[in-house]
């Protein structure tokens, strides 16, 4: 800040000074409290705590992740320190979230919900289906790390949907894709149903979510009986290749 003769403030770095605790000040106040550490004003960007994620419900988690994806798609994301992130999780994770994802490049879950380092367990696999392995681990995240919320993250244009409704074969790929057939003839559809027709195709994605929330509950009773006490929540959602937006479903 430059100084007049005297010592005393400028009146234009004085302005910029008030301008400057106005913005930063309000922004502070307002960020949101789950998984967003602000890197304002040169503090410290941490990590979800425990004591932050035991004090969320399975619905703020949920309301956290929307608000995220929201920044993400209009260009507003927090900033952050990922190294600090890193240095802060180090001793100790505590994720509000188990998110089973698409394999596909273009579906980083912790991009698109604007979500930093310890703030979710992230599972990909093509077609975002459902195995003994991701229910494993999806118990390990809730039921041994306290995740509040379990989501199935299916997304337009999906190229395994397109395989399975082409009934490709190809090596150990076959065998995934048949895991997604059974969301192939449970679309109800009018129009051409043909991996061509990009309306189909993701009809039948969103058909092999909701599936895919009925075999958690169905392969796996403790994430169940942990749903049913309201301890955490089994959602479905798709995201949108060409808008950059979630839809909570299911």
């Amino acid at each position: 800040m430059k100084r007049m003769s005297n010592g005393s403030l400028d009146n234009g770095a004085l302005n910029r000074r008030r301008f400057l605790y106005t913005v930063f000040g309000a922004y502070a106040m307002s960020a949101p409290l789950g998984f967003v550490s602000m890197q304002l004003a040169g503090s410290t960007s941490r990590s979800l705590t425990k004591e932050q994620r035991d004090k969320m419900t399975p619905s703020q988690v949920i309301d956290e992740l929307k608000k995220g994806n929201e920044r993400f798609r209009t260009g507003k994301m927090a900033p952050r320190d990922y190294l600090a992130e890193q240095r802060s999780s180090a001793a100790g994770q505590y994720p509000a979230a188990v998110v089973l994802g698409c394999l596909d490049s273009r579906v980083p879950v912790e991009v698109l919900f604007d979500a930093g380092i310890g703030d979710t367990f992230t599972g990909r696999v093509a077609g975002n289906v459902i195995n003994d392995d991701m229910l494993g681990s999806m118990e390990f995240g809730c039921a041994a790390s306290g995740a509040k919320v379990v989501v199935v993250l299916g997304h337009t244009a999906c190229g395994a949907v397109k395989g399975a409704i082409d009934d490709v074969v190809l090596g150990n790929l076959t065998g995934l894709l048949a895991r997604i057939k059974p969301a192939v003839s449970a679309t109800k559809f009018d129009g051409e149903k043909s991996s061509k027709n990009a309306t189909y195709v993701d009809a039948v994605a969103r058909t092999n979510v909701l599936l895919g929330l009925a075999e958690i509950r169905r392969r796996s009773p403790i994430l169940e009986e942990l749903e049913t006490k309201g301890t955490i929540k089994i959602a479905g959602a798709m995201y949108d290749l060409s808008t950059g937006a979630v839809e909570f479903v299911g």
